[in-house]
């Protein structure tokens, strides 16, 4: 038993790891389903997002996060976004399900979303939230590619590209919705708009995840997830008072991808290479 002093920086890093160490050695010895994560257990021991499950087979946050947040192992994550690009994804319907298939008839009762119509809201439809944080699994794994695809078909934009996707979407597509209906007959159809969270996620996904812009106290960084037809971009960022003008063109990164911020109240015009 540790006498910890809150001021012992050293004890509670070593005691962080510690328990770092231990969720994921308990996450990856109890949680894994054989080709992607399980989502949680009931207090008998009942999986939820297995196989072997009736409804809730595969969900993707116990994906996405196994990446974001290091907690599974590589291969293992690596194996589970592919069971959910597989299971979830699904680009018929520009949608990314949270989850599948829906519950309904099952004995299993996992609380409020089974009093969700099967294909709306959390059971079964696009929960935003989680689309997102999958798309940001798939850049931190460097998928540009998919990072890209995925990406654009998240925005509310791409849901009004033409009078037959709005007929479908039928809510407003300039905001993000919280939802989007996964089962017929309204499958693509948008749920909640101007009331979700999911709108800050999404525009942390194209500062952080795609754009790969980083502020750590005094220095900005750039790592982009960018797809090949992309060679540059600009970027306007106000430090203070000051004016960043950063232009980021595909060369050789090296350690020119870091810049140290000075609040001199001028105006900045800088490159920084990506590769």
């Amino acid at each position: 038993m540790i006498d910890l002093n809150a001021s012992d920086k050293k004890d509670l890093l070593r005691l962080e790891a510690i328990g770092d160490e231990l969720s994921k050695n308990n996450i990856n010895k109890n949680a894994w389903d054989g080709n992607w994560y399980l989502r949680a257990f009931f207090d008998d021991g009942t999986p939820i997002g297995s196989s072997k499950n009736e409804e809730c087979k595969i969900d993707s946050i116990s994906q996405s996060w196994s990446v974001i947040s290091g907690a599974g192992e590589p291969e293992r994550s690596r194996q589970g976004m592919q069971s959910l690009e597989k299971h979830l994804v699904r680009r018929d319907a520009q949608l990314i399900q949270l989850l599948n298939p829906p519950f309904d008839k099952s004995d299993i009762d996992p609380g409020y979303i089974k009093g969700y119509v099967p294909g709306v809201r959390e059971n079964g439809g696009q929960y935003t939230h989680a689309a997102v944080w999958t798309v940001m699994a798939f850049a931190k794994m460097k998928e540009k590619e998919k990072t890209w695809d995925l990406l654009k078909m998240l925005s509310p934009v791409n849901h009004g590209i033409d009078a037959n996707a709005v007929s479908v979407y039928k809510v407003e597509p300039y905001v993000m919705a919280a939802d989007v209906y996964g089962v017929a007959p309204h499958t693509s159809r948008g749920g909640w708009t101007w009331y979700t969270g999911s709108a800050g996620w999404y525009y942390q996904l194209m500062i952080e995840s795609f754009i790969g812009m980083k502020v750590e106290n005094d220095e900005l960084s750039f790592e982009p997830c960018l797809p090949a037809e992309w060679n540059e971009l600009t970027v306007n960022y106000r430090y203070h008072d000051t004016l960043y003008k950063i232009k980021l063109e595909r060369g050789n990164a090296g350690e020119q991808n870091k810049i140290k911020l000075v609040d001199d109240k001028e105006e900045h015009s800088l490159t920084v290479y990506f590769n």
